[in-house]
This record gives structure tokens, sequence and C-alpha cells, in this order.
């Protein structure tokens, strides 16, 4: 995906401009750091872009395949929302949150009024605070994977930056074969995986009329097939107004797949779901990613091979 292919409209006057919260505090929720050198990477480079940071004590714990155990890992998150940093970022995703979610108190972090920013496993997170308390937070990136690097994509810094100050107004991109949709609801969603596995627990929000954006990594065309007959037979699919699909990426076809790729799926999903699907959102495992408000408000509309994300309106 170039550049050229998402333009990015913000908001520069005066009256509008507000100026990023300069705080993060970096968290380890899910699965444990592998080289904690990125970490130091990641905090020299958002140093660069402005941001002070600060490391949880335990974010670099390990437990099995996880940060820490559930007891650290749930005591990192509650020293998240007593913190000072108006931030708090997950250095990274993996597997870990789901079995945290009982015992995570959710109306505290609501009332923490933190920016809670993560992907991948970071999905239940934001989808569990949407559900019990309405809160809004951010799908985008993590410390490691995006700034824990020796050149951040540009345009990914970018768009967080843009997205803290809350002047990010317009995302657009190419959409090539998108169909038609000029709508406004909830925006929601995250890795598919994720999202699939709350279907039929509390923390699935029950969202009608939204916005569901969905992208994963290393699953099967067949397996992201059957996670969205799932979201499809449980109702949730229906119930949106647009679908938006970001990348999904990192698999492998086999021979008896007999031609049956992610374009089959689109197809299949088109056909059978009669809402309007949405391709080429820079969202996934990818360099470029956007950081996108999980349970605000935005308009999504397409025309001419592009679609276009109306994240702040200003009336």
């Amino acid at each position: 995906m170039t550049h050229a292919a998402t333009q990015h409209q913000h908001d520069h006057s005066h009256h509008h401009h507000h100026s990023a919260p300069k705080g993060i505090y970096l968290i380890s929720p899910s699965g444990a750091v592998a080289d904690p050198s990125r970490i130091e990477m990641a905090r020299e480079r958002l140093g660069e872009l402005g941001f002070r940071t600060v490391l949880d004590r335990a974010a670099l714990a390990v437990h099995e395949r996880f940060a820490g155990t559930d007891k650290q890992r749930l005591a990192g998150i509650a020293r998240s929302l007593t913190q000072k940093q108006p931030i708090v970022m997950a250095t990274r995703g993996g597997y870990g949150l789901s079995r945290l979610l009982p015992f995570i108190d959710w109306q505290a972090v609501a009332d923490s009024g933190k920016i809670f920013i993560g992907q991948s496993d970071f999905t239940v997170f934001n989808l569990a605070l949407l559900a019990k308390t309405g809160a809004p937070s951010y799908a985008g990136p993590t410390a490691v994977f995006d700034f824990g690097v020796k050149k951040v994509d540009e345009l990914t810094a970018d768009l967080f930056l843009e997205c803290m100050r809350g002047e990010l107004e317009i995302l657009g991109f190419e959409s090539p074969g998108s169909d038609p949709v000029d709508a406004r609801g909830i925006l929601w969603g995250g890795n598919l995986a994720m999202v699939a596995s709350l279907v039929g627990t509390p923390y699935l929000p029950k969202i009608k009329g939204g916005i569901l954006f969905l992208e994963d990594i290393s699953e099967h065309p067949f397996r992201i097939e059957r996670m969205l007959t799932q979201l499809w037979h449980a109702g949730v699919l229906a119930r949106q107004k647009a679908i938006v699909l970001g990348r999904f990426t990192d698999y492998r076809l086999a021979a008896h797949d007999n031609g049956f790729d992610m374009p089959s799926v689109v197809r299949w999903l088109r056909e059978h779901v009669k809402v309007p699907v949405v391709t080429g959102l820079p969202y996934g495992h990818v360099k470029v990613k956007a950081t996108l408000p999980i349970g605000r408000k935005v308009g999504i509309a397409t025309e001419d091979d592009m679609a276009h994300l109306v994240l702040e309106e200003h009336l």
C-alpha cells in the first residue's frame, strides 16, 4: 500500500487544535516481550515523536508464553489506571487477555479516562470495555511491532499523532470494487479471531447499525470464512451498516484450495450478507496502519474505487 493510496485530511485551524497527550504508559497484558531491546527502541522512537514513555514494572515479566502470571498482568492493568500518563499502550499482542476479562474492573478502566490503545489480542480489551461501559478506546499501533523498529512507518506515525490530537478528520483509502455505501454508525471490531471468540459472551458489544472493521494474520481464507459465518449465524453481521475489511496477511494456500482465496471469501460474504462490504482499510498486522477509535460514531462512504472513513465531523 503506497502512501499516495491513503489520504488523510486534518484540521489545523486554531479553534479545533488540541495538543497531543504527551505521555504513554506501556503495559504487557498479553504475550511476553521476546526482545526487551525492542522496547528500548520503541521508547526512543516515541520520544522522537514527542511522547514521554513510562514502562510498567512488570512489562518485561515472563511466565510461560505470557508477559507474567495472570495476577501480574492484572496488576499492570490496575497500575495503568492510577498513574499519570494519559495514554496506555500495549507493548504487543499475542494471547492472554481473554482469560483476564472477568477479573478486570471495567468501570474503573472507563472512569480512569485513559486513552487505551493496542491491536491483535488487545481487540478483546477494546470490545469488553465497550460492551461493559460504553467507553471508547483505540485500535492501533503497539510499542514493539510499530515503534520498536529502526525506521518507523511515517504514515502510521502521522495517523497515530493526528488521532491522539483529535485532528484526524477523514481517512481515505483505495477500495476497488467496494459496495456503494454512505452511512454513519459506531465503529467497532478489530482482529477477526478475537471478535469471533467473544460471540455468546458478555464481552461482545451489542451494536446495531454499526461499522464493523476486521483484519487477521496467519489465518487461512477458509478459517476467515468460518469465523465470518459464525458472526453471520450469530446475527452480528446483518445488524451492521457496513463491514470494512482491513488486511488479511501471512497465510498459505494449499493445492486443494483449487482457486479458493480471499476474493472467494469476499464474494461469498457479499452474496449472503446483505450489508455493504468495503475493502482496503489500512489496518492489520501490517506496516501501514491507521489508529481507529472503537466505540465512536463515524461515517463511511465509497465512491470511484475510494472509501472515506469520516472520523471527526465538525458541525
